[in-house]
């Protein structure tokens, strides 16, 4: 594939995920009749406890075969196989468009794509007056943009490691992103947002074909009145308008959601994405929901101290591909 249909079929996904995590990548290739190839890149994950899944894609939006539909369908069934063949308990398939095949997917989580015109200034005047204040807000506040590589990542993910568990979630490694932007290169970026030279947000932007995509954005709660998050999205948005870029992409969210309202009020459209979850064992069902495991996981999460969550984080982040 010459260019990814998605940020999940970018090729520099296989060593990115194997490299940080371990975890073994099954990317699978086609071509259809008419000489058109296709592509369903996979992980095997091998959980201590839980049992081995093959997800296509681990700690990503999207997934599953970017192919023809009767391509797709076969690519699917190959994955199937090559599941059974690993001992894997299930499948998992994220895709942004509905599969020819016969399990029905999981619909509660949606893309917010922001389409972008030819110039910032069209783009600001067509906000909600709700929107504009709260940036104004920012920068009345004395907060700043600024914008890197690796140079900024220490920043952001110390203020993403707090903010995580906040949430009751296990942080991803601090190497992950590193791998993320050593392998993306000039397509990757870290914006910070700071109050003088304190950073108080921060998110990792990257490019994929015409579209700028945001998958891990966090502020620190104890700046929030400032609207640290407006600035830092706008200034982004901004950015990639002004850099020619169609499309800004939130990234997902849960339908009706906080995140989910947050990322409408920029004017952000709904696309849906389809989760399948395929059992391979004994015909039981696999819950796509998390677990009550994980919603207990959660609660201690957030009660542990900072440090500890930091170095035990991505040990638990590993094995939890949502």
């Amino acid at each position: 594939m010459t260019k990814p249909a998605h940020l999940a079929h970018a090729p520099e996904w296989a060593s990115i995920i194997q490299r940080t995590y371990g975890h073994t990548p099954l990317y699978l290739h086609a071509v259809d009749t008419d000489g058109q190839p296709g592509l369903l890149p996979a992980f095997v994950v091998r959980r201590p406890l839980a049992g081995t899944i093959v997800t296509s894609m681990p700690f990503l939006d999207g997934g599953g075969p970017s192919a023809s539909p009767a391509l797709a369908a076969g690519l699917v069934e190959r994955l199937l196989a090559e599941a059974r063949r690993v001992g894997a308990t299930a499948v998992e398939i994220r895709s942004s468009v509905r599969l020819g095949i016969r399990w029905a997917p999981a619909e509660h989580k949606v893309n917010l794509i922001l389409a972008l015109p030819g110039a910032p200034a069209g783009l600001w005047n067509g906000f909600d007056k709700g929107v504009r204040n709260q940036v104004r807000k920012a920068e009345r506040s004395g907060l700043s943009i600024v914008t890197g590589g690796l140079d900024r990542l220490d920043a952001f993910y110390g203020v993403f490691v707090g903010r995580m568990r906040e949430l009751g979630s296990p942080v991803h490694a601090r190497a992950f992103f590193v791998s993320i932007l050593e392998a993306f290169g000039e397509r990757a970026r870290v914006v910070l947002v700071q109050k003088g030279s304190t950073t108080v947000g921060g998110l990792m932007a990257l490019m994929v074909r015409d579209a700028v995509v945001v998958p891990w954005a966090a502020c620190a709660t104890e700046h929030r009145a400032l609207c640290p998050n407006m600035l830092l999205y706008w200034e982004t948005i901004r950015t990639a308008c002004a850099d020619g870029f169609h499309e800004f992409d939130f990234g997902r969210s849960t339908r009706d959601s906080g995140t989910y309202k947050f990322k409408r009020q920029w004017g952000a459209d709904e696309h849906p994405l389809f989760w399948y979850t395929i059992p391979l064992r004994d015909g039981r069902r696999v819950a796509a929901e998390p677990s009550a495991t994980v919603t207990r996981l959660s609660g201690v999460w957030r009660r542990l101290p900072l440090a500890w969550t930091r170095r035990l984080g991505p040990r638990v982040r590993k094995y939890l591909v949502q």
